[in-house]
């Protein structure tokens, strides 16, 4: 790979690290498996990277092999390894700026999210992200139909779970 080319990477992997971060905070509990997906979804990007044509914005192409690496490895890891309960500490936050009604909420919200299949996370999560079904249907390699009504479905689990 050129040296712009490494350049033009690292410039968009800092622009759009959120992405995932993101990403990682769905499929972890603890900081250190948050670093090692994060690293391994950032060697994935990298390796992926030559392929990449433009055809789509990079934060969609970001979003899908994110998603894609982090499902392998949730994937392989739930077979081996069992997951412990998120543990808010991790997250070093002024005391003046936090916020402990958004705290409650946000833990019901990802506690209830945790209950669905991998697929409808990350739909869960595009749909969060404020992607258009467009985007997301993309990402996700569905028609934009289906996830439309993967969505609905999705919503509808949501509400049971949160309000059984």
């Amino acid at each position: 790979m050129r040296t712009s080319d490494e350049a033009q990477f690292v410039g968009l992997l800092k622009e759009n690290q959120n992405i995932i971060h993101k990403i990682c905070r769905l499929y972890t509990t603890d900081e250190d498996s948050h670093k090692d997906l994060f690293q391994e979804i950032t060697i994935q990007l990298w390796k992926a990277y030559p392929n990449f044509r433009g055809d789509s914005k990079f934060t969609t192409w970001a979003y899908r092999v994110g998603l894609n690496t982090a499902i392998t490895l949730y994937r392989k890891k739930k077979k081996t390894i069992d997951t412990i309960e998120f543990d808010s500490s991790f997250h070093k936050v002024k005391e003046d700026d936090y916020n402990y009604e958004e705290e409650e909420q946000l833990k019901l919200l990802y506690g209830a999210v945790s209950e669905l299949n991998d697929i409808e996370k990350a739909l869960v999560f595009l749909y969060l992200e404020d992607k258009d079904y467009t985007e997301i249907s993309a990402t996700l390699g569905i028609s934009e139909v289906n996830a439309r009504v993967k969505m609905n479905r999705v919503k509808g689990k949501l509400k049971k779970i949160l309000n059984p």
